[in-house]
């Protein structure tokens, strides 16, 4: 190596010269030149931006280092009380799952669950004008009470036309009754006439064999045989037109009787459209016909109402719950097993019990049932309707519809 190289190579770190521990013509650690055979030089050592210029390599090296520890186990050395509490809240995290899977295990819940009941359609039987509404939205009403009034005039008129009919047809009953009886005094008459003809009979048979044989015996005249015999054909004619009177008399009270039963048959309907005209006249009263509360309320006064028109619904105070669980649910969910209800409307909670599970899925009873049968099969688990009542009827306001979230206790 050359002096003029050596030169070169010192004025990389010029204060290094005041080095006396290290020869004058060795360059520093961290400069060193490597020199090829070829006589080309290379950079071997690493310049640090964060070292002391002031100090050299050898002091750099005596010093202690600064750096703990790496990794997990510095990270504790370092913050002993934060990993503590981090290992506290995962052992924490995963008990109380543990502790939730086996208390959760024991329960079946469904948040597609709803208040259900059998609302009431108020609409009329009869057409009118409503002339009467005695109710208003949301009011509790009882069994029987009154809620609206239809007109009731034309119907209160048919009403006294079939009584009308009732009474005429009871009077031509009473009166084909008197002629059955006058009818009967007839035929009594007739009898004794006939019997008064056949004795007229008997006694003109005696006069006649008599002169008869007279005429025969020459103690008696012709003329009178001929009259005996005259006076005999007389009385038989006379009692056959009494036994023919008596016939009649009594085919007559066949005739009163034919006569009567037509008569019962108009008294039966007058009596049926009377009946009919009753019922019309009570339909002009609607009436509730389970305790509830109005809903829906569209009767008002003045307003034509028509047979099958709603005009209000009645919602009982008896529901329950229909809960939609899923088919993979129901494995050990029976009837009579407890339930908590919790009502999202009023956040409360009130007991209840399983009543009874649908036989078949919400789907097989839909309006358009699906048809596996056809096309691609693709398994969705279904959803089965289970019923659930309350053990004892709540004191809030229920209705149809309204959400709840059921938990059934399938396993104590």
């Amino acid at each position: 190596m050359s002096s003029a190289d050596a030169r070169d190579i010192r004025a990389v770190d010029p204060r290094s010269e005041g080095d006396n521990r290290r020869h004058p013509e060795e360059p520093p650690v961290r400069d060193r030149i490597d020199v090829s055979a070829k006589g080309e030089q290379r950079d071997t050592g690493r310049k640090n931006p964060d070292e002391n210029p002031d100090k050299n390599p050898k002091q750099a090296d005596s010093e202690p280092k600064e750096h703990g520890p790496s990794g997990f186990s510095g990270a504790i050395k370092k913050h002993p009380i934060a990993m503590i509490v981090c290992l506290g809240l995962i052992v924490a995290g995963v008990v109380a799952g543990t502790l939730w899977y086996f208390h959760a295990r024991h329960f079946e819940s469904t948040d597609d669950a709803f208040i259900d009941g059998r609302p009431v359609l108020i609409s009329p039987q009869v057409t009118g004008n409503i002339v009467q509404v005695n109710v208003t939205d949301n009011q509790p009403v009882k069994s029987g009470d009154l809620l609206a009034k239809i007109d009731p005039r034309d119907y209160q008129a048919s009403v006294d036309q079939a009584a009308a009919q009732i009474r005429q047809s009871e009077a031509t009953m009473k009166n084909i009754d008197a002629q059955i009886a006058v009818q009967r005094s007839q035929i009594e008459q007739a009898n004794k006439q006939e019997v008064e003809a056949q004795a007229a009979l008997n006694f003109s048979q005696d006069e006649n064999k008599r002169y008869q044989d007279l005429v025969n015996t020459g103690a008696g005249t012709v003329q009178r045989a001929q009259q005996a015999s005259s006076d005999l054909l007389s009385k038989q004619a006379g009692l056959a037109a009494a036994s023919a009177a008596k016939i009649a008399a009594e085919r007559q009270i066949d005739v009163l009787e034919a006569q009567k039963g037509v008569a019962a048959a108009q008294l039966d309907q007058s009596k049926a459209q009377k009946d009919q005209a009753d019922a019309n006249l009570g339909r002009t009263e609607l009436r509730a016909t389970v305790d509830g509360r109005v809903a829906k309320l569209t009767a008002a006064v003045g307003a034509l109402a028509a047979p099958a028109q709603a005009i209000m619904v009645v919602v009982p105070f008896d529901v329950w719950v229909t809960a939609n669980f899923k088919e993979s649910q129901l494995a050990d969910m029976r009837v009579g097993q407890p339930v908590t209800i919790s009502i999202d409307a009023f956040g409360q909670s009130f007991p209840g019990h399983v009543d009874g599970v649908q036989a078949g899925s919400g789907t097989a009873f839909s309006l358009l049932p699906a048809e596996n049968a056809t096309g691609n099969y693709v398994k969705v688990v279904q959803r089965v309707p289970v019923k659930i009542t309350f053990d004892a009827r709540p004191e809030i306001e229920l209705g149809p519809g309204m959400s709840v979230v059921p938990s059934v206790t399938v396993r104590p």
